[in-house]
């Protein structure tokens, strides 16, 4: 709980509305989409930046914890405030797209805006911010800076981090900083920028990003390939990478995936299929769509892809892509508890990798579903057990340091878009170094001495 004087302190700088201490606001931002639930101790709306400066002035001086937060749709705990404190809320003012600047293509924006709206704001004049994650339609530009946030079409267009020019920031001290600058080039300086990019709100608070955008693509076709086995399909995503042509995404559901999904919606999949791709191109051409798909259309084959449908029209690709968005919630037929990990690995490393997940199901005697990102070698792997059955739980988790292990010994990393927080932090020593860890813990340190900013995420003190 905090003190009188702090609650009337914050109360005189942003306005009785705007700071809420009574137990359904605290419910409220407890949680994320973990399902694990840590109550704050006060939530507070900042009106602008200077509020923001103040708060954490005033908080570092009194040693009083902040936990920055976007929509509280992650998947490790990143908005958690699992030390207590008090959660930064960014959704009722500070969430304006400030400037579309035409002639530069940038977008400056704060950072409660949501991802969806920035798409559809940009693309009304003809312009395109790619990054594109699953929560995109609540997700906060906030939040996906801080987590790196990744989405179907990272596989020709990058993820978040690719698009981030500049931001302003506010230090644990109060200090404002602006990290990086609205030019294309810009190699003055530490990349403090690429430093704050996924630091998960540990380092200092958001309060404003500039965004490179693109010239958006006329034309979009989308495709499925059906293959007999999950190692054809892998074979054929880097082998289709490789092979000169980048789609826009590049996605797939393993036979368990395919299973859950008809079961649940009955939309006709090939239920005995080893693997679903499906692939979208764009470009501003239709015959170098065609030629792209003509190209992705050989390497399939060669790959022992033995159906490939191309979508004639809107609703046909809709349909094509119906598996692949509403594969997550369809794995409940399997277990009332998804273990759910983000782990990438070089693309090529792809067959390997899920050979070794099908073999740690199957010393488990459990079910691990996979579905996600290939053309950036990212993949979903869904542990599931039963939720209420204690021992089933502790071997999900043991299956999972396994499937970590797997993932580090192919050169890949813990996580390719939902971060670490809470929920990966017991793994990192898996991944890094001491001296490694060392460096990690040395760079929060200097941007917050008092550990006031998200404490103990990470694997971070």
């Amino acid at each position: 709980m905090l003190p009188a004087n702090a609650l009337n302190f914050f109360t005189t700088l942003v306005g009785k509305e705007n700071i809420y201490s009574d137990k359904a606001h605290l419910i409220a931002y407890s949680y994320d989409a973990t399902r694990e639930k840590f109550e704050p101790d006060a939530v507070i709306f900042p009106r602008h930046e200077q509020d923001v400066s103040e708060i954490l002035k005033y908080c570092n001086e009194h040693r009083i914890v902040i936990v920055p937060r976007g929509a509280g749709s992650g998947f490790t705990g990143g908005a958690l405030p699992a030390s207590g404190g008090i959660v930064l809320g960014f959704e009722k003012h500070m969430n304006k797209i400030l400037e579309i600047d035409m002639q530069n293509m940038v977008a400056i924006v704060q950072p409660g805006v949501i991802n969806m709206e920035l798409q559809r704001a940009v693309e009304e004049v003809g312009l395109f911010y790619p990054p594109d994650p699953a929560s995109q339609e609540y997700s906060t530009i906030g939040g996906n800076v801080n987590e790196n946030a990744g989405g179907m079409r990272a596989a020709k267009y990058g993820i978040t981090k690719d698009y981030v020019m500049a931001i302003r920031a506010v230090l644990p001290n109060g200090n404002i900083i602006k990290a990086g600058k609205r030019t294309i080039k810009d190699v003055a300086g530490y990349n403090i920028a690429g430093i704050l990019i996924a630091s998960e709100g540990t380092l200092a608070v958001t309060t404003e990003v500039t965004l490179k955008l693109l010239s958006k693509p006329k034309m979009t076709k989308t495709a499925m390939g059906i293959f007999g086995t999950v190692n054809e399909a892998m074979e054929a995503v880097y082998k289709t990478m490789a092979g000169g042509v980048t789609p826009v995404a590049m996605e797939f559901l393993d036979n368990l995936t395919i299973r859950a999904v008809e079961q649940v919606y009955s939309k006709g999949l090939p239920v005995e299929a080893g693997a679903i791709l499906v692939t979208d191109v764009d470009g501003n051409l239709e015959e170098d769509l065609d030629f792209q798909l003509e190209l992705i259309r050989k390497i399939f084959t060669e790959n022992g892809c033995s159906e490939f449908k191309i979508a004639q029209n809107k609703q046909e690709a809709a349909d094509l892509w119906f598996a692949r968005r509403n594969a997550s919630q369809s794995l409940s037929v399997y277990g009332s508890k998804k273990i759910n990990e983000d782990v990438t690995v070089p693309r090529s490393a792809l067959p390997e990798l899920l050979e070794k997940f099908y073999a740690i199901a199957d010393k488990y005697n459990i079910n691990i579903p996979c579905f996600g990102h290939t053309g950036d070698g990212n993949v979903h792997t869904n542990v599931m057990v039963d939720g209420k059955n204690p021992e089933a739980v502790k071997i999900g988790y043991e299956a999972i340091r396994e499937v970590f292990q797997a993932t580090i010994d192919l050169g890949g990393t813990l996580s390719g878009e939902h971060g670490i927080g809470l929920a990966k932090a017991p793994y990192m020593s898996m991944a890094f170094t001491d001296e490694e860890m060392a460096l990690f813990q040395t760079i929060k340190t200097a941007f917050d001495p008092n550990n006031i900013l998200n404490p103990h995420k990470m694997g971070l003190k």
